[in-house]
């Protein structure tokens, strides 16, 4: 049962009135006031996770950390937040929904002080964590709480609001970031102080403005099992990805017992899954091709987008030498191609209800992007990067969104919760997989070309991440040889992934889109039953 389904069978009632007596409905102004603190919220979080991709390859050497330790930065938030967002949607159907949002702010706001403050990569690890639990609360109540607030009907008035917020979040954190991190006076730890003032005050706004009516909550069994041992599984993955080749060997007693650890996490998850009654991921959603076709899809997309981008910044910044603000500007392309296809692709869907061509063609772009950018070296020019984006960002855009809607296009309404957080998890799933595994094998790689500098650990650990603007000149181009190959190796492998998606999108059968909304299907379903 999915965040969505929660709201659909809560019964708002306003505080003193009978049982069945209509709430009455909060005005278009207190909406508005009330989405201006959720929005805030939503904006700064957006940014916290973009703010900081700039920024690493000066943090790392600041603090000592090496390049699995730069892996973990972006892996420990995006895991926080992938593993919690079902369960803050569980939690929301047993507490207050604004005392679960001001939770969610508080740990956003204590992750975000911890980190601005780190002094060690631990530290730093740990408060991401924090910011990542708070995040997915953030994703799963925003949404709830929009639907407590407004019709079903009017909702679409707001999401063109919501997704320019996260456009400009995704487009402006980069840059903010890399101001930050070349104004000698603010430096990098502002990163993660900013949002701080801004997350409080988007809870002030919230307390005084988010007035929901007291909702008679229905009896709930929150799957604490189900999601423990899907955490413990993947995160035991996770760790061994990162430290084989290096920590130990691939073929080792400690690969045997992870890997195997693992697997019996993840087998007796699906278990568990099967048996309790509201899971967190629930397996018959699954019966339909569509959604399980879309849900593979998704998480390769995100195995291949995360894993081959999130490391952009890093060769930007070391091997071609640009500086934090200038490897913001350059990256724009890529957003800026992801979000036209996107906006694009949505509005002639709509007007045509034809939608499988835009997967095809999004696979077609998106693996021609990767194979594009494992050609790229220490040498290659911005513009052919620029162009190289375009064609990434394109095919990004055209699948991310499209996939959740062949997936929403082919359930009952009383599962288009389910299927939309289904997809949506193995995508952030598969994106933390992605970070992690290519992650290593980028650590393994440059620590492998830099042992000619003598930059490996003692005992073959690996190189820590190094400042290329203190180096020599000879040392230089080694080390901006090492990252340029070992980025564009990242592409190579990230290349055939791409290319499992759109095998996988050719499967996809399509299906003439709904013509009415969720709740009036819901209805429709609900009277059928009744008859």
């Amino acid at each position: 049962m999915s965040t969505t389904d929660d709201v659909a069978l809560t019964s708002p009632q306003p505080g003193g009135a009978a049982p069945g007596e209509a709430p009455a409905p909060m005005s278009r102004r207190e909406v508005l006031q009330a989405l201006s603190g959720l929005f805030m919220g939503m904006f700064v979080a957006i940014l916290a996770a973009t703010i900081v991709s700039n920024a690493l390859p000066v943090i790392i050497p600041e603090i000592g950390g090496s390049q699995s330790i730069y892996t973990w930065i972006v892996t420990a938030e995006l895991l926080a937040m992938t593993a919690t967002v079902p369960l803050w949607g569980k939690l929301a159907d047993l507490f207050s929904q604004k005392l679960l949002l001001q939770l969610s702010f508080s740990l956003f706001v204590l992750g975000s002080l911890l980190a601005g403050f780190s002094q060690n990569p631990e530290m730093l690890i740990a408060a991401r964590v924090l910011q990542g639990a708070g995040a997915g609360g953030l994703t799963a109540l925003v949404q709830i709480v929009m639907a407590a607030m407004i019709p079903p009907r009017e909702l679409g008035r707001y999401a063109g609001v919501f997704g320019g917020i996260f456009a400009v979040a995704t487009v402006g954190g980069p840059l903010i970031g890399g101001v930050i991190v070349d104004t000698s006076w603010l430096g990098w730890r502002w990163c993660f102080l900013l949002g701080v003032p801004f997350t409080l005050l988007a809870m002030v706004l919230l307390q005084k403005t988010l007035h929901l009516p007291a909702v008679r909550r229905r009896e709930v069994r929150i799957d604490w099992w189900g999601a423990l041992l899907l955490t413990a599984g993947v995160s035991l993955l996770l760790i061994w990805i990162t430290f084989a080749g290096d920590r130990f060997a691939w073929a080792s007693t400690e690969t045997a017992l992870m890997v195997g650890g693992a697997v019996v996490l993840l087998a007796a998850t699906v278990v568990v899954e099967g048996r309790v009654a509201e899971p967190i991921i629930p397996l018959g959603i699954f019966r339909s091709r569509t959604v399980s076709l879309s849900v593979l899809a998704s998480a390769l997309v995100g195995v291949a987008m995360f894993g081959g981008t999130v490391f952009l910044a890093q060769y930007l910044q070391i091997s071609l030498g640009d500086s934090p603000t200038e490897s913001g500007l350059l990256t724009l392309p890529l957003v800026g191609g992801l979000l036209v296809s996107s906006t694009v692709a949505g509005g002639l869907i709509t007007k045509t209800g034809r939608w499988k061509g835009w997967l095809v063609a999004g696979g077609i772009l998106m693996t021609t992007g990767f194979a594009l950018f494992a050609t790229i070296d220490a040498r290659t020019s911005p513009w052919v990067l620029g162009v190289f984006m375009v064609v990434l960002g394109a095919g990004v855009g055209m699948l991310m969104q499209n996939l959740v809607l062949a997936a929403q296009n082919d359930v009952p309404a009383a599962e288009l919760g389910a299927a939309t957080s289904v997809v949506s998890f193995f995508r952030s799933l598969g994106g933390t997989i992605g970070v992690s595994a290519l992650g290593a094998l980028l650590a393994s790689r440059v620590t492998e070309d830099l042992s000619v500098l003598g930059g490996g650990a003692e005992g073959g650990g690996e190189a820590a991440v190094p400042d290329v603007s203190t180096l020599p000149a000879e040392v230089r181009t080694v080390v901006e040889n090492a990252y340029g190959d070992a980025t564009a190796e990242l592409f190579l492998i990230a290349t055939p992934l791409a290319a499992l998606a759109l095998v996988v999108v050719l499967f996809i059968k399509e299906k003439a889109l709904q013509t009415t909304s969720g709740a009036e299907r819901l209805a429709e379903e609900q009277a059928a039953l009744l008859h």
